[in-house]
């Protein structure tokens, strides 16, 4: 219990990257037994303290590309976790808005461009978008004014729709995104489910929910004596779509019936 036999030190960037590096000495220098972190660029940081403290992670989507640990199977290092999205997941979110909104030509790709997300989403978007009849826009962002110049310039030209990763600072800046593509009408499709829950269009990704409780498992296996470098990254065993149809409704879209009985959730 926290107080009696469990201690916990809390640290937060507040999606300033820059913060990292700092924060990860910090809890280094207090010598936990296990470190539980999320995001990419959190774990990179960490990772630089340290190759002994054991580091369970989440919301990183591609740990081998990114150095983070040797394979899924076999981590081979202080470092495991919960696999987040894999790049395969874009095709699903163009795929969905444009059957929501078949007359969309162009997709704004919003993300800061020094995050992993950015990097690896956007390649893989770009590749299939031309296949079904999109050109994706990147939007590189650093912060709130980025996020509304760049938004406000992308809005100017006609059949525009919005896609938003999982990306740290899109989350810190979720409410001005989500007016922002109110205010111009954009279809949008989100990484996190808190967006469409707070007005957004729609969601298909994993339960993060889910993703923190399975982690609690690896970090008490860990307390407990186990090697994360024999436990293997898992994957995620469920995907959700939720659709808001108030926000739907005031775009002028129709959702098409293959959108409705495919969705977890329905917000009315």
């Amino acid at each position: 219990m926290p107080g009696q036999n469990l201690q916990i030190e809390l640290r937060y960037s507040g999606g300033v990257y820059d913060q990292l590096s700092r924060l990860a000495h910090e809890l280094i220098a207090l010598t936990p037994d296990v470190i539980f972190a999320n995001t990419a660029p959190a774990i990179r940081a960490l990772q630089h303290e340290t190759s002994s403290i054991p580091i369970v992670f989440v919301e990183v989507s591609d740990p081998v590309g990114a150095g983070l640990v040797a394979s899924l199977s076999r981590p081979a290092s202080n470092i495991t976790g919960f696999l987040f999205y894999e790049n395969s997941i874009v095709g699903k979110w163009l795929g969905m808005l444009k059957e929501i909104a078949p007359f969309l030509t162009r997709i704004a790709f919003i993300g800061n461009q020094n995050a992993f997300p950015y990097g690896y989403f956007l390649p893989t978007a770009k590749m299939i978008a031309p296949s079904i009849g999109m050109e994706i826009v990147p939007l590189p962002i650093t912060n709130g004014d980025d996020i509304k110049r760049s938004i406000e310039a992308f809005a100017r030209a006609p059949n525009g729709g919005l896609l938003s990763p999982n990306d740290t600072t899109a989350e810190e800046n979720r409410d001005l995104i989500l007016s922002l593509a109110a205010r111009y009408r954009m279809p949008a499709v989100y990484a996190f489910r808190d967006f469409v829950t707070k007005g957004g269009l729609m969601y298909y990704g994993t339960d993060l929910v889910t993703h923190f409780r399975r982690a609690a498992s690896y970090v008490d296996r860990v307390l407990r004596g186990a090697n994360p470098a024999d436990l293997p990254v898992e994957a995620p065993t469920k995907y959700e779509t939720v659709l808001n149809l108030k926000t739907a409704k005031a775009l002028g879209l129709s959702v098409p019936e293959s959108l409705l009985v495919r969705a977890d959730e329905v917000i009315e």
